[in-house]
């Protein structure tokens, strides 16, 4: 019988019976032992202390595709006239309590109060940076958007929101918003936990928006490992007009390197999907990591760069940057 606290379902490749896994890939389990040498041996660059932005006020509908960055992994994608959240957070600490954790340094690029009416949200796993129950009950009450999840995070989510509207799919599951507009569950080469004894009882997965004008890919959080996932998601579903790329929380690599792709990975990530263009995500919000606040952008440079990539093509999204694409 499975000891899974959210999810009971049939043995698949990546899922044994009780726990997911990344098929192929690695473990990304780290041991206490691992933790205890980075705490010791760490040396975390000094990030300052808050970080102002010029807030913005996303348009109410856009016909077309528009990507308004709010900060971390949160991102208002605002396309064929559906409006949607990835991983919201507007906590000031992406942690289970409100006096410890990571703090919001960079304030949001869009207030809450100032969202459009949020259709739909897209949550790719349920660490704390990730999944917030704060934000989701905020969400819930105001704008009751329809809420898709990787396996077993409904679980999580229907314990304080049991009313809430959830749909959670397997990986490559697609799920129709209408008769235009589907979303689909896309691998991640990542992990999950809310505590100590649940490590990898939930799925976690990157989302591809596939819509006549426009394909989208939201990678989730994600290692790069021997990049197969990548090569097999263009192979299946395509290249990305735009794609949706984490670049921060990625120092020291012996102990990120199977949780985090760095910016080098990153472009890799990038031109193994073929992606007409990218936004960088997940960096200079929360210092979850060792690495300077501004280092992503700059390594993310530095990669174009060597890779002979032109600099507009992979930008690295700054909270309240608002970008349009044709």
């Amino acid at each position: 019988m499975s000891r899974n606290r959210y999810y009971a379902g049939p043995v698949t490749d990546h899922f044994n019976g009780s726990r997911f896994f990344n098929p192929g890939q690695a473990s990304t389990d780290r041991s206490l032992r691992d933790i205890w040498r980075w705490r010791r041996s760490s040396q975390p660059a000094q990030w300052p202390t808050s970080v102002a932005t010029q807030p913005v006020m996303p348009e109410k509908n856009v016909a077309g595709l528009s990507i308004t960055m709010v900060g971390h992994a949160t991102v208002l994608i605002q396309l064929a006239g559906v409006n949607i959240l990835t991983d919201p957070v507007w906590s000031e600490r992406a942690s289970p309590v409100a006096w410890a954790g990571p703090k919001r340094v960079t304030a949001p690029g869009v207030a809450f109060e100032n969202l459009p009416p949020i259709d739909v949200v897209l949550i790719s796993h349920n660490h704390y940076d990730h999944l917030d129950q704060a934000t989701l009950q905020r969400l819930h009450a105001i704008h009751d958007p329809l809420m898709i999840v990787p396996l077993g995070n409904d679980r999580i989510i229907r314990r304080f929101l049991p009313d809430a509207r959830i749909m959670a799919g397997d990986w490559h599951d697609q799920i129709a918003l209408n008769a235009t507009f589907n979303v689909t569950l896309t691998p991640a080469y990542h992990w999950s936990a809310r505590g100590v004894f649940d490590r990898r009882m939930a799925l976690w997965s990157g989302f591809w928006l596939d819509t006549p004008e426009h394909k989208l890919w939201f990678a989730g959080d994600t290692a790069y490992g021997d990049g197969a996932i990548f090569h097999n998601l263009h192979a299946r579903y395509g290249a990305p007009d735009v794609a949706l790329i984490p670049i921060g929380a990625y120092e020291p690599r012996w102990f990120m390197s199977g949780q985090h792709v760095n910016p080098h990975e990153a472009v890799r990530i990038y031109k193994d999907i073929h992606a007409t263009q990218a936004l960088g995500i997940h960096w200079g919000t929360f210092q979850l990591t060792d690495e300077a606040i501004q280092a992503p952008k700059d390594a993310l440079v530095a990669a174009l760069m060597a890779e002979k990539c032109g600099l507009d093509q992979f930008r690295a999204a700054e909270p309240g940057g608002v970008y349009p694409f044709a």
